[in-house]
């Protein structure tokens, strides 16, 4: 029970039963439907940029989400196995768009991608020629429900990186991790042109960041080189007094050895090269490897020039 507060003048002090009820609402959602308390990592870790993102393609301000009526948003979410409005969604008020709000609140990052990727295909049956603007917002709300699904299995370490693409809004990069999430069991050469190409990719955005854009078309050793050395991640970068220093050192001497490997394995069964008739193709746990080694190794840079800013 949410008992009523009363202010100074010995009144009814709104906000605090507001809060209140929010709190005791939250506590009963959790008992009742099987939300793991706070801290557990149950709900879906969709941020406010993302967030604002959704609200601004599905015209969420009026508290409307898109054209639906009460009937409609109900029979959606029902096709989801959701009922949104049970007590569960009312914790931030009544309206659809608040419904929807305290969803991707309590939810998990699979179900609120699925369900953010079903609404998304709703807005583009019912779009009509949407400008510009409107189509690089929408590109960035199809990159998040990419960034909150791509923590399953055959994905190694695309969510961190698809988490890079939204910050630095790299459409291309959004495109190349989609392209392997989408590749990497049915097109291993895909996949595995798709991995060196990431590489090229990161390096390039991050010097572009850092104001060294590249000149002309290098190498891709030469790219990685460029970027390791803008980012003191060469082995001579570490001090005397580090422990562990040799091993360190040896690690990052071994960053440029996967990339070259990466270029490589493309070179033999990647997409970007003629092939002779008879080549084999490799096997999507090959192509795992080598999308896996090359979203480790982009999102180990990605967050080195985050931290490392100029």
């Amino acid at each position: 029970m949410v008992k009523r507060r009363r202010n100074a003048e010995g009144g009814i002090d709104a906000n605090a039963v507001r809060a209140a009820t929010h709190a005791h609402l939250r506590r009963v959602v959790g008992e009742g439907c099987g939300k793991v308390s706070e801290g557990a990592g149950v709900m879906s870790d969709l941020k406010m940029s993302e967030k604002k993102l959704f609200e601004e393609l599905f015209g969420m301000r009026t508290g409307y989400v898109m054209d639906f009526t009460n009937v409609t948003f109900t029979e959606f979410f029902s096709e989801h196995g959701i009922d949104i409005y049970s007590d569960r969604y009312a914790f931030n008020g009544d309206s659809k768009a608040k419904r929807l709000r305290a969803f991707w609140e309590v939810d998990s990052n699979d179900m609120v991608a699925h369900v953010l990727s079903e609404l998304f295909c709703y807005w583009q049956n019912i779009s009509a020629q949407p400008s510009s603007e409107v189509m690089e917002t929408a590109k960035r709300c199809k990159l998040v429900t990419q960034r909150l699904s791509a923590k399953q299995p055959g994905h190694p370490s695309l969510k961190d990186l698809s988490r890079s693409a939204v910050e630095f809004n790299a459409e291309y990069l959004a495109n190349q991790i989609l392209r392997m999430e989408q590749s990497v069991e049915s097109d291993t050469a895909l996949a595995i042109g798709t991995a060196k190409e990431l590489i090229e990719t990161c390096c390039r955005t991050i010097l572009e960041e850092r104001r060294k854009p590249v000149q002309g078309t290098p190498d891709i050793p030469a790219l990685i080189k460029a970027t390791l050395k803008e980012l003191a991640l060469v082995p001579e970068g570490v001090p005397e007094a580090t422990k562990g220093r040799e091993i360190i050192k040896r690690l990052l001497s071994n960053l440029s050895t996967i990339v070259q490997g990466l270029a490589e394995l493309r070179g033999l069964y990647g997409t970007g090269h003629g092939k002779e008739g008879r080549t084999l193709s490799l096997k999507p746990r090959h192509a795992k490897l080598a999308v896996g080694a090359a979203a480790t190794l982009a999102t180990f840079l990605f967050e080195t020039h985050k931290e490392k800013a100029p």
